[in-house]
């Protein structure tokens, strides 16, 4: 916990206990400071309520969370209640990101770790303290688990001491438990939303209804960012149950009974679009033109040892190679939607979102309400992936509630959700290497150009060209080389571009861990022994390459026709080793098996480790595989799952993932299984005598 962190508590108002967590004043309050949005609450029937802050889109957050606080508060997992947070940044924020209450960067169960831990802790501390004083014993004798305070005879429940416990001063500094005395933290427990997901009555944002809300759909330019010159209207105000038709910034709303009918009426609209200026973007040979003329530019230096102007001083021999990915749609199973009622000077919405300080900027800038006026209500998300970072569905829907005067459920096509995406940015990365004479590596450089998400998103945190995004892979680089250069230039190719699962991660080490095994064959070497020798101050990483190898069977007699491939790297603390098995049938990749180590430091909940990694490593495997958003004349090709094809169940291989706990705190984890799968395939196809793939995807189109 940083010096600017402390515990606050304050009594509910007549009765029970509020725990809340402040960083602005390194001090612990009492009174009615964390009434308003508190991070715990017991209440005097003994009901424990539990505050998550972070949007729950199958990362586990609403367990995993909660779990911090009930194994330190010592209650009953399986009781607690969890409500999702309101609109505080200052009582909710992401520390770990500026701040802002967002979720993203795998930043979650690192930014919670103390912080949630301290809040349950802080709890007990002043429950302990209440019973003591209550009967006239020391605080040492008092024992608190499982909902009780427990001293000799005497016995009490959190609810009845709450009230007391709220005028306990506390010390701002409780003892956290150790490893040996956690319940639930490293143990095998349930979800805590599985009941209400299994029973249907979870609510996701595609699922909100509100008395007298209506459907809506939009018409919006095939160019992102086109404007409306004129629209004919006639035939959808023809469909029966159309209730209005509004033009808003970013296109045509219309306003029915259901959703079928909002559509239908939609695609009836005649609209004539102003596309601006699309030359940049008329093909993909002028946006790869585009980025590739941007290379020759001199970027931001990111990453640096020993030699940096001249990292090849000394080689004998040297090697250069570039690799491209494409853009990629996020293509969450729900896709765009939000819900808003406009009423009584509030503006209520509902939605799935993963940065709800934006949510509520965006929605009080529709709405020319004050943000306090703005009221978001968190659902769960089906699928993020970053996109849900993003808040201009959440513009449209207000603006169309607004100009409509209608409560209204916006809802996105599968068609609309891929063609107006904020994609993962269109890479090049140029990479070269050089030996010295007794064949040892002594210097690697890496440029990347890729747009940059973080200079349209968040300006304010590219400083001289680098964007902190953007370095991932390369400034974090395990290998220890004497003279090494990473280098970023960031590119604007005309598409708009979002953080996409891993973000620069995918590119980066695709390119690097490609490349190594394109180093390790020109020295004549074996690719995990290659690695090997340069991890030499990375014990963590040493380990999972080790156990990924071993487990695949590296070095041993394979099925004919059959290859291994391996790739390693640091992600968001996560030390990640990936070995693919593959075959080639006509030089077409079939990939039967991924084994994964990864050390993940502490495993708050070991089978959502396993799940997490198994699910971004699917995510990196189907992408890989068969993905491209392509563009002709600024407008994206791709439309739906037939031309932007998901792997079927019958293509996925075997996964094997070993987890290892090898830190004291834990690591990202929700992104940390996509980047290794692609270098991990592209290494595998060349052991298999494939030719060595340096663009994305594997199978073209």
């Amino acid at each position: 916990m940083d010096r600017r962190s402390f515990i606050k508590s304050s009594a509910v108002l007549g009765s029970g206990l509020l725990v809340g967590f402040s960083f602005k004043q390194n001090m612990a309050i009492a009174g009615e400071a964390a009434l308003a949005n508190p991070w715990l609450r017991i209440d005097t029937d003994n009901s424990v309520t539990i505050t998550v802050a972070r949007s729950e889109m199958g990362q586990d957050v609403y367990t995993s969370m909660s779990m911090l606080i009930a194994d330190e508060l010592d209650y009953p997992l399986g009781k607690v209640k969890i409500e999702m947070a309101a609109v505080d940044p200052k009582a909710y924020g992401n520390d770990a990101l500026g701040g802002a209450q967002i979720t993203g960067g795998s930043t979650s169960m690192r930014d919670a770790w103390i912080k949630l831990r301290t809040v349950g802790a802080t709890a007990r501390e002043m429950l302990v303290a209440a019973a003591a004083q209550k009967w006239n014993v020391p605080a040492s004798q008092c024992v608190a688990s499982d909902g009780m305070v427990t001293a000799g005879a005497n016995k009490a429940s959190y609810g009845e001491l709450a009230a007391a416990a709220a005028m306990v001063k506390p010390s701002g500094k409780p003892a956290l438990k150790t490893p040996a005395q956690f319940k639930y933290i490293g143990k095998a427990f349930g979800r805590l939303d599985t009941p209400a997901k299994v029973m249907g009555t979870a609510q996701y944002g595609i699922d909100v209804r509100q008395p007298g809300m209506l459907s809506a759909a939009i018409a919006m330019s095939p160019v992102i960012g086109g404007k409306v010159v004129s629209y004919d209207a006639t035939a959808a105000k023809a469909v029966p149950g159309v209730e209005a038709i509004v033009q808003v910034p970013d296109g045509v709303g219309v306003v029915a009974k259901d959703f079928y009918t909002a559509k239908k009426a939609r695609d009836l609209l005649n609209v004539v679009w102003d596309n601006g200026n699309t030359a940049p973007t008329a093909d993909m040979a002028a946006i790869k033109k585009g980025l590739r003329a941007a290379s020759k530019t001199k970027g931001a230096i990111v990453g640096k040892a020993g030699n940096v102007e001249a990292p090849m001083t000394g080689a004998v021999k040297q090697l250069t190679a570039e690799y491209e990915l494409p853009f990629a749609a996020h293509a969450t199973l729900e896709p765009m939607n939000c819900s808003v009622t406009i009423a009584n000077g509030e503006c209520h919405v509902w939605g799935p979102v993963q940065f709800q300080q934006g949510t509520q900027g965006v929605a009080a800038a529709a709405s020319g309400m004050p943000p306090e006026k703005v009221f978001v209500h968190t659902t769960f998300l089906g699928g993020g992936y970053g996109r849900k970072l993003e808040n201009d569905f959440v513009g449209q829907a207000v603006s169309i509630a607004k100009a409509s005067g209608k409560s209204i459920r916006l809802t996105w096509t599968r068609e609309d959700d891929m063609t107006h995406d904020f994609y993962r940015p269109i890479s090049l990365s140029q990479l070269a290497g050089g030996f010295d004479a007794k064949g040892n590596l002594i210097g690697l450089s890496s440029k990347l150009t890729s747009p940059s998400v973080t200079a349209r998103a968040f300006p304010g945190f590219v400083v001289k060209g680098n964007d902190p995004f953007m370095t991932e892979g390369t400034a974090n680089l395990t290998y220890g080389v004497k003279n090494y250069r990473a280098e970023n230039v960031i590119h604007d190719t005309g598409i708009r571009v979002g953080y996409w699962r891993a973000v620069s991660n995918n590119l980066n080490a695709f390119a690097v861990e490609s490349f190594m095994d394109e180093l390790a064959a020109e020295a004549g070497q074996d690719p995990v022994e290659f690695r090997m020798a340069l991890l030499g101050k990375q014990p963590r990483a040493q380990k999972v390459l080790a156990t990924a190898s071993e487990k695949a069977g590296w070095g041993m007699l394979r099925q004919r026709g059959t290859a291994l491939g391996v790739a390693q790297m640091e992600c968001y603390g996560a030390y990640i080793a990936v070995v693919a098995e593959v075959s080639l049938k006509d030089g077409i990749p079939k990939v039967h098996k991924l084994t994964c180590a990864v050390d993940v430091g502490v495993a708050v909940r070991p089978d959502q480790v396993v799940a997490q990694i198994e699910s971004a490593m699917l995510l990196g495997f189907s992408t890989s595989m068969k993905n491209a958003i392509t563009f002709k004349d600024g407008a994206a090709q791709q439309r739906n799952f037939d031309t932007y094809p998901m792997m079927r169940m019958s293509d996925l291989p075997v996964i094997d993932i070993t987890v290892i706990q090898g830190g004291d705190a834990p690591s990202g984890l929700g992104e940390v299984g996509t980047p290794l799968v692609a270098p991990a395939i592209a290494n595998a196809i060349v052991a298999a005598g494939g030719q060595r793939t340096r663009a994305l995807p594997f199978i073209k189109a």
